[in-house]
C-alpha cells in the first residue's frame, strides 16, 4: 500500500511525503513507535499532557513540531524515516499531520 503523509505548518506550508511498501518492509508497529519515542527524547519534546503517558499521536505531532519545518522543506532521510514511522504506526493510506492546528487526521 502506498501512504501519503502530509505535514502542514500552516497555509501554503505543506509538505507531502510518499511511503511505499519497500520503505516500511520489516518495520513493525512497535519499531515505528520506538523510533518516534527516541526522536521525541532526542528533540527534547514537551509532552502535551504532563500527567499521563505520551500517546502516539502526541509523539507524531511533537516530533514534527520540534524537528521543524526545515526538515520537511527539503526532505531527506530523516523526513522519510518520520513518514515511514507514521505510516506504520497509524496504518492509513492518507495521513495529515497538522502541526499548526496540533491535529492528526
Amino acid at each position: 500500500m502506498t501512504h501519503h503523509i502530509t505535514v502542514s505548518f500552516g497555509a501554503n506550508r505543506e509538505y507531502e511525503l510518499v511511503v511505499h511498501d519497500a520503505d516500511t518492509a520489516g518495520m513493525a508497529k512497535d519499531q515505528a513507535r520506538a523510533w518516534l519515542a527516541k526522536e521525541f527524547e532526542v528533540l527534547e519534546c514537551t509532552p502535551s499532557n504532563p500527567m499521563g503517558k505520551v500517546l502516539v499521536l502526541d509523539m507524531i505531532l511533537n516530533v514534527a513540531k520540534y524537528a521543524g519545518e526545515e526538515r520537511f522543506k527539503t526532505p531527506g532521510q530523516w523526513a522519510q524515516q518520520f513518514a515511514s514511522a507514521v505510516a506504520v504506526a497509524l496504518e492509513r493510506p492518507a495521513i495529515r499531520v497538522d502541526v499548526a492546528g496540533f491535529l492528526v487526521g
